[in-house]
């Protein structure tokens, strides 16, 4: 057993959350029961994610996409359904956003370009005023299909690809999530592949007009590594146990 507000000082710390502008409002949102026995895992706060965390036993949810993103929201329909869940299990909620992208060891990007077998990560990609993603270097040239494959099997993913650069892949960038619109930066680095979660439009012919390749994995797929790897931490700090909410989504 383990106190809340210990897990949640030491996650805050841990992951830098003090240093990073966000969106989000990082760390405790919720707040449950003081005793944490089991804390349960998940990309997104969604009422099908707190209800499943309720019923395994959890004491705290801690997701990716939490329910605060700094602005003011009525609490009604789903997202007062999602607090009814939340105040009637007594499980608190807790959110790492950007937090959880960028961190060196269990952030998404990291996380990621570690399971493709990378080397030397390197800090890459500006989001508002922050660098969020990864990039890293393969110690055997790689061709696009291997690393589609490594991720359709390791995130249980369909990934998208857009093959018009080189076809040996030595050094990728990696920004999970939305970031299709910082293909460019990937360009601009000279990188041979840019790895994101979402697709937009432009995609296409971005790749094509400057002989680049692009993989869109899933939004939701290349999330789960992060808190997948802030579970292990936190088992290990705290010998709390821990489940993960799998709630397939390609998108």
């Amino acid at each position: 057993m383990a106190d809340r507000d210990r897990i949640v000082a030491f996650a805050d710390a841990y992951l830098g959350s003090d240093k990073i502008r966000d969106a989000s409002q990082n760390g405790l949102q919720v707040e449950g029961r003081a005793a944490v026995k089991k804390i349960a895992f998940g990309v997104s706060a969604s009422l099908e994610c707190v209800t499943r965390a309720a019923a395994c036993g959890a004491d705290m949810l801690i997701v990716h996409h939490g329910l605060l993103w700094g602005r003011s929201q009525a609490f009604r329909g789903p997202f007062k359904r999602k607090l009814e869940a939340l105040f009637a299990s007594g499980m608190s909620l807790c959110a790492w956003h950007l937090p959880l992208d960028m961190h060196k060891e269990s952030g998404n990007n990291a996380q990621l370009l570690k399971m493709l077998g990378a080397k030397d990560l390197r800090p890459f990609g500006s989001y508002d005023g922050e660098t969020i993603g990864f990039s890293g270097t393969f110690p055997k040239a790689l061709t696009i299909g291997d690393v589609a494959s490594a991720l359709a099997i390791k995130l249980d993913a369909e990934p998208l690809c857009f093959r018009f650069g080189k076809e040996k892949i030595k050094t990728a960038g990696v920004i999970s999530g939305g970031a299709a619109k910082m293909f460019d930066q990937a360009i601009a680095a000279g990188l041979d592949l840019y790895i994101t979660g979402e697709v937009s439009e432009p995609a296409q012919e971005t790749a094509r007009e400057n002989r680049a390749n692009f993989i869109a994995a899933g939004h939701y797929n290349t999330e789960k590594p992060g808190v997948a790897a802030l579970a292990s931490v936190l088992e290990k700090k705290f010998g709390v146990k821990t489940e993960f909410i799998d709630i397939p989504n390609p998108a």
